[in-house]
């Protein structure tokens, strides 16, 4: 069977999550860098986006398509529990994380210190101020999830997870990051173990400017 090629920035959360997928389905796969709208990339993804998948001559995009595939298509324990009612939960997570962490926490609180655009060339802290305090809310509904387990659906890693783990991995390096998760012991131990984990090792990104490596 060919090696799986993901195409996409190693520091973009969603390339990281179809990495750690490949890894935790013992998956040999390669890592493409690509730039977004080129060329290569919009022939295989007619949006731009980032990651896209080639194994063999089968071309796939969107994280949530890819990941599925992979779970699906190789062998090994299943990323997405057999019951209908997990499975869902896992579903909600994926969705949330897509849909409110991602906005707030990267868009709203990473990338304007990565890509600062305030005065004077300075991160934006009229953007990053609302996009913290949302994301302590967000990270309050995280912390209940997990509910003193390692995972936020059950007993067991899923996919949930590995959309929770790159985000969570740039949360930490912020300035806020420490008063942000304060309190929330819950995440600090999974977190813990997921950072022991294979997958998450082996994925770590390069660190943004000025930002030591989680």
């Amino acid at each position: 069977m060919p090696n799986i090629t993901i195409y996409g920035p190693p520091q973009s959360t969603y390339t990281r999550t179809a990495r750690m997928t490949c890894v935790e389905k013992g998956a040999d796969y390669d890592l493409q860098p690509i730039e977004f709208g080129s060329p290569e990339l919009l022939a295989m993804h007619p949006f731009g986006k980032v990651p896209a998948m080639r194994h063999g001559n089968f071309t796939l995009y969107e994280t949530g398509a890819i990941c599925r595939y992979v779970d699906r298509a190789l062998p090994g324990p299943s990323l997405l529990p057999e019951d209908g009612e997990r499975r869902a939960l896992v579903d909600q997570w994926i969705s949330a994380v897509s849909d409110y962490f991602y906005t707030d926490m990267i868009h709203g609180w990473v990338l304007q210190y990565v890509f600062a655009r305030g005065p004077e060339g300075q991160p934006d802290m009229a953007v990053i101020k609302p996009s913290v305090d949302k994301s302590r809310s967000h990270l309050e509904a995280l912390n209940a999830a997990y509910d003193g387990r390692d995972f936020v659906v059950g007993d067991s890693l899923t996919l949930a997870d590995l959309y929770v783990a790159p985000i969570m991995t740039y949360v930490h390096g912020m300035p806020e990051g420490p008063t942000v998760l304060e309190g929330l012991t819950n995440i600090h131990h999974a977190g813990e173990a997921m950072m022991a984990r294979a997958s998450y090792k082996q994925t770590l990104p390069p660190p943004p400017p000025g930002q030591a490596a989680a």
